[in-house]
């Protein structure tokens, strides 16, 4: 998973930490830190914690102090996320869990994706594993997700100028791209790592796709106004003709 002490030494706190909350049957990793792609201080830390039943809205707050604390004791936890299901839940992959994401709580669903890589490369943190709990993901389900995220999020994003000047919506536009391109011929998810040698396949700009190298592996180098509206600018002329070609 990693070999990195303070990410192992938080995962060990917040595992310790989430079993003091009422029902808490499994946690799991999964994305980058189970894949083996984690990039210590640069790679979030995706996590499910599996419980016995939904939380009510009066124990929505014991989890966002829960991770508030962590936070003010970790300043690596700001980068921990994690979606709290109930094992009834798993049957409908719309449903929206409490999730602590980007420093706040909030609904969403485990993505067809997310559930892929449960079954594909999930890590056991505490409790039983995934599979006798997650339903499997069929490669048409996969594929139906997959597409339906590149036409009703990414290809709409493109509208929205500002988002682009942003790192992370450039490494995430083009790296997702490059996963789906991949899952969509073959079935297989990849990781980021392995997405930005498919992008030179795919033609992206070369310059941006060693830009996504150099940061996320790389020393970090402070990016001119210029470059940025460069970036910007190559980015969405090529997603917007690679995304209508899916």
């Amino acid at each position: 998973m990693t070999d990195d002490e303070t990410t192992l030494q938080l995962l060990d706190r917040f595992v310790s930490a989430v079993r003091s909350l009422p029902s808490v049957r499994a946690v799991w990793a999964h994305g980058s830190l189970a894949g083996g792609d984690y990039q210590p201080g640069r790679s979030d830390l995706d996590l499910i914690a599996v419980l016995d039943h939904r939380y009510p809205a009066a124990e929505e707050s014991r989890v966002a102090g829960l991770h508030e604390d962590l936070a003010r004791a970790v300043p690596l936890a700001a980068k921990l996320h994690c979606s709290y299901a109930a094992v009834d839940e798993w049957g409908d992959p719309a449903q929206d869990h409490l999730t602590w994401a980007h420093e706040e709580l909030m609904c969403r669903p485990v993505s067809p994706v997310t559930r892929r890589e449960l079954h594909e490369f999930g890590k056991v943190l505490h409790g039983p594993p995934p599979a006798g709990l997650v339903p499997p993901v069929t490669d048409r389900q996969l594929a139906a997700y997959v597409i339906d995220d590149l036409r009703t999020f990414w290809r709409p994003a493109l509208q929205h100028q500002e988002r682009w000047l942003l790192d992370a919506w450039v490494d995430l536009g083009l790296l997702t791209l490059a996963r789906a391109s991949v899952t969509l011929r073959t079935g297989r998810l990849i990781t980021k790592a392995a997405a930005l040698d498919v992008l030179a396949e795919l033609h992206a700009p070369t310059e941006v796709v060693e830009d996504i190298r150099r940061r996320r592996y790389g020393p970090a180098v402070p990016a001119s106004p210029e470059w940025l509206e460069q970036r910007a600018r190559l980015t969405r002329a090529f997603l917007s003709t690679a995304l209508d070609e899916v």
